[in-house]
């Protein structure tokens, strides 16, 4: 089957190109893929080396030596195409892969097109358009969920689950088709129980495969993770400190934060999209406005607020502010803590220092305590933590309300137990993941 957009005469084609990142190494892949890859890589080799093994190799253009390589050939059908395909072990660089490349186009073959030796694969059978989308997710996974996620459907697990919901639905089909085409064989009608439980079954499996939808987009994307504050609270520090590098510039003049930075961080199970917002107060600079307008933006799509504060007035007053324009969870950061040691503390508050590193950990990791989420189940005085990644994709799968969706996600059986029991918490965290 050919895609459309795509001839016959192309597919016949053989096709080249840098298999590796460009640029600078010690080590760059060319790959060259189609009918005649054998005879043109044999004119470049000057020899015909044994399939499937790698053999050192001296690579000539005319009686220029290009370079020394180790070099491959997988004949058709086994290899990632499934025509017959040569990878080229070279020394990196940007000389040695463009010489090679040209000699190889002079002898033949085309310059391939971005992801067209993916797309011989898919029209070949090798990879069906699953697992073609994960070579893409995995090449850009800047988490090890996201690796994770990428491996599994690369490997056919989603496949699988849709290949096995497709049999289901057939064998529905026939099961309704039977009854309607023979309702006076001798076993009599297919009892309309069976057809209901097969409907419901596969009711159930599209819930649960779409359901999974939140939870993908915020491991491609990173769940955002808004930094809010007053001017001069700390917020940039934190940023940096969270990102490990001086990513946003920190100064003492309020103000100086005039538009959303963005970074991504993996925080150990999800990727965390971290945003620094222009200090919130009134303001009659026109370009500090808008900076505002931008954080009042960013703030409406978030799934978790850090609402910073150096002080216990100024972090109520975040608190106070960022919950009227978001309705995403406010988490009290109490910042510079390495500069006040007797500041009275909100109870629930994080205590940070982007100066000497207390706190952080526990800001990504623990100590986020659940009442703030879950104040109409947990009794008063009862503290337990979840860590701020569970925190995140349990409210992408968020019920109308916290009650209601915190309850859904627990097994009956366990329903009625003490929300403050941290082994409840604990199973909550596996149910959800």
């Amino acid at each position: 089957m050919i895609s459309p957009g795509t001839s016959a005469v192309q597919l016949e084609d053989t096709i080249v190109a840098l298999a590796s990142a460009p640029g600078r190494g010690a080590i760059a892949l060319v790959r060259l893929s189609g009918r005649d890859a054998f005879s043109i890589a044999g004119t470049i080799l000057r020899s015909s080396p044994e399939p499937r093994i790698a053999h050192l190799c001296d690579l000539f253009d005319g009686e220029e030596k290009l370079d020394q390589a180790l070099v491959t050939l997988f004949p058709s059908p086994n290899s990632f195409t499934g025509d017959d395909t040569v990878e080229f072990s070279i020394h990196g660089g940007n000389l040695v892969s463009s010489s090679l490349i040209a000699a190889l186009i002079s002898l033949g073959a085309r310059q391939a097109t971005p992801g067209e030796f993916t797309r011989r694969a898919v029209l070949n059978g090798k990879l069906d358009i699953l697992q073609a989308e994960a070579i893409g997710d995995l090449i850009d996974a800047s988490s090890h969920i996201m690796q994770r996620t990428a491996l599994s459907q690369l490997d056919g697990g989603l496949s699988r689950r849709l290949l096995k919901l497709r049999s289901d639905l057939i064998g529905l089909e026939a099961l309704i088709a039977y009854d309607v085409d023979f309702p006076e064989e001798d076993d009599g009608p297919v009892p309309r129980e069976k057809i209901d439980q097969s409907a419901g079954e596969i009711t159930e499996a599209l819930q649960a495969l779409i359901s999974t939808g939140p939870a993908g987009e915020v491991i491609r994307e990173g769940a955002i993770v808004v930094i809010a504050g007053p001017t001069n609270a700390g917020k940039s520090s934190l940023f940096n400190a969270l990102l490990g590098r001086a990513r946003a510039i920190v100064t003492e003049i309020p103000g100086t934060t005039r538009d959303a930075l963005e970074a991504v961080i993996d925080s150990g199970k999800w990727p965390l999209r971290l945003v620094d917002t222009a200090g919130l107060r009134e303001t009659e600079d026109r370009i500090e406005r808008l900076g505002i307008e931008v954080s009042q933006r960013y703030l409406s799509s978030a799934a978790v607020v850090l609402a910073c504060g150096e002080d216990s007035r100024s972090l109520e007053e975040t608190v106070r502010v960022v919950s009227g324009m978001s309705t995403a969870l406010a988490v009290p950061v109490h910042t510079k803590t390495d500069l006040v040691s007797n500041e009275r503390r909100i109870p629930g508050a994080i205590s940070v220092s982007a100066e000497t590193g207390s706190g952080l950990q526990d800001l990504l990791r623990t100590n986020i305590p659940v009442q703030l989420l879950l104040l109409p189940v947990i009794p008063a005085g009862k503290k337990i933590s979840i860590c701020l990644s569970d925190l995140i994709l349990a409210i992408h799968h968020k019920r109308p309300s916290y009650h209601d969706w915190f309850k859904v996600f627990l097994p009956a059986e366990k329903k009625h137990v003490s929300y403050s029991d941290v082994g409840v918490v604990e199973l909550y965290c596996r149910v959800i993941l």
